[in-house]
């Protein structure tokens, strides 16, 4: 079969006007709730999407660790690829794939860096092996072999046997404020159910329909 007929019907549910609430992280809430409970693989990866300098996209995957009402949380070495490029332009994009469910959200905002105290309750709070591999990891930069990754990993794990890790200046997160909200619900026949919130600083969150 050619991948230009490969497709499906969407025909798990539906999105109303009733169904949207006042604020969109409440109904993103109850979204990551349905999906945790649908027991979909990694309900909180999602696409992270930045820009460098000369306007070149890029995406990754990163898994949400928090959010309320003010926006979505993410951790990173701060020497990455996305890090230095939100230092340059901390305009960003984010994408739930909740393709089990049938359903997406996508995210437009600004993100802005979180305090060293933010930083260092969510580090401690990691399995040791996570944080070692924090400090053995200078992410985005080209390493000759996986092997010499690993002898990193164990010269940290040597370094800091039988104590405390301590939080890596180089490592920190980002809270993603919204300006943009966008929950699509599949569809028969591709007839879609699209709402897009948006915050205006004035009027709070607005709610509109798109076309699918």
């Amino acid at each position: 079969m050619s991948i230009a007929d490969m497709r499906r019907q969407y025909s798990m549910g539906r999105l109303t006007e009733e169904a949207l609430t006042q604020h969109p992280i409440d109904l993103f809430k109850q979204w990551l709730g349905e999906a945790i409970d649908a027991k979909i693989p990694d309900p909180t990866a999602m696409t992270v999407a930045t820009v460098d300098a000369n306007g070149q996209p890029s995406q990754r995957i990163v898994l949400l660790k928090d959010y309320d009402h003010d926006g979505f949380v993410f951790y990173t070495n701060l020497g990455s690829r996305k890090a230095k490029e939100l230092a340059e332009n901390p305009k960003i994009s984010l994408h739930f794939p909740w393709f089990f469910m049938e359903r997406q959200v996508r995210v437009c905002g600004v993100a802005e860096k979180l305090s060293v105290a933010q930083n260092a309750k969510y580090f401690l709070s990691r399995p040791k092996d996570s944080q070692l591999a924090a400090w053995a990891s200078q992410q985005s930069q080209p390493i000759s072999s996986r092997e010499l990754l690993m002898t990193q990993f164990k010269q940290m794990k040597d370094k800091f046997a039988n104590k405390d890790i301590p939080l890596p200046d180089f490592w920190g997160g980002f809270k993603v404020k919204p300006s943009q909200i966008e929950f699509w619900q599949g569809g028969e026949n591709r007839l879609h159910d699209r709402f897009e919130y948006r915050f205006d600083a004035e009027a709070g969150w607005s709610t509109q329909r798109l076309m699918p």
